[in-house]
């Protein structure tokens, strides 16, 4: 049974886990800029790892607690929620212009690591092995594509350069320290909190893991791109709108839930697979919106169409529950 107490544990620790991630990135950025590390080198490392700390934080607690449908539904209800809901809110914001580069390879290659993905949990159907989900090689072989990502992430922000030079605050040592202490405790308690009170909530309500994991906590560890990529879009600022959602899908699955499965394997509940289509099908079809109407613009009324077919999603998944 579950009480009040387990939903104000649930939004605290989101508080915190958020809170958190925003006071490690900004006080380690200051150190960085301290020892003369540049603006670029820290946006490709502590900014971005920073960004995705929320579902990295929550997925390794579900890893080592056994709670492997909160860590694999995470990442599936992130990436969806990321390209439906954020996508969708911020083209309703303002239409938003892709980059050529992010139309033919960054978003394939986020469909990529889905496919991929869809690939490993399937042992079953394959081989007819008798463990279903992602082993630990097959998280080592994710965390290989994900350093070929970083590699060429990192070989295009050299070319475009950065316009983030004057962005990073830098505070006094002791502060930057204490910044990243206080980040990493608000990262570790949120994050508990989270994984605790929505296994409580799910045992509670009579519902699976996986349900909770796709809704709820996938939403609140998305929340630092929600905020990102409205406020990019508000600012008519695309490039970071559409960059934003586009690189964390692919960081959350090669990083996430490859480092998820180095700690401990996941079995994958067949039942997921339902999410990892959606997660293929919402990809495809920003991938097409690309030729559809004005070419390389997410229009309003697409982004209309993937905020509808967001709550189609949670509602067929919430009825399949009931």
């Amino acid at each position: 049974m579950f009480d009040i107490l387990t939903y104000v544990l649930l939004v605290i620790g989101f508080i915190f886990l958020i809170k958190g991630a925003d006071l490690l990135v900004d006080g380690a950025s200051s150190i960085a800029r301290r020892l003369k590390v540049s603006a670029l080198v820290v946006g490709l490392t502590i900014v971005a790892f920073g960004t995705s700390a929320p579902e990295l934080i929550v997925n390794i607690f579900a890893s080592i607690q056994g709670n492997t449908d909160i860590a694999i539904a995470n990442i599936l209800g992130s990436n969806i929620a990321n390209i439906l809901l954020i996508l969708g809110t911020s083209a309703l914001i303002f239409p938003l212009v892709v980059k050529r580069g992010t139309v033919w390879k960054e978003i394939p290659l986020s469909l990529l690591a889905i496919v991929v993905v869809g690939l490993m949990v399937n042992d079953l159907f394959f081989d007819g092995g008798t463990f279903s989900g992602l082993t630990r090689i097959d998280g080592f072989v994710l965390i290989a594509f994900f350093v070929i990502f970083l590699y060429y992430t990192f070989g295009i922000s050299k070319v475009e350069g950065s316009a983030e030079e004057g962005e990073i605050k830098v505070y006094s040592t002791l502060k930057s320290l204490g910044m990243i202490v206080l980040g990493l405790l608000g990262l570790v308690v949120g994050g508990k909190w989270i994984v605790d009170s929505a296994v409580n909530i799910a045992s509670g309500l009579g519902v699976s893991q996986a349900l909770i994991g796709l809704t709820i906590v996938a939403v609140g560890t998305s929340l630092p791109e929600l905020a990102t990529s409205a406020v990019a879009a508000y600012k008519k600022n695309s490039d970071i709108a559409v960059g934003n959602i586009v690189g964390s899908n692919i960081f959350n699955i090669f990083w996430i839930l490859g480092l998820s499965a180095v700690v401990k394997p996941l079995p994958f509940s067949p039942l997921l697979m339902r999410d990892v289509w959606v997660t293929i099908f919402a990809t495809v079809l920003l991938f097409v919106f690309m030729f559809v109407g004005k070419k390389q613009i997410l229009e309003r009324w697409q982004g209309c169409a993937f905020v509808a077919l967001y709550f189609v999603y949670i509602a067929m998944i919430i009825i399949q529950e009931i």
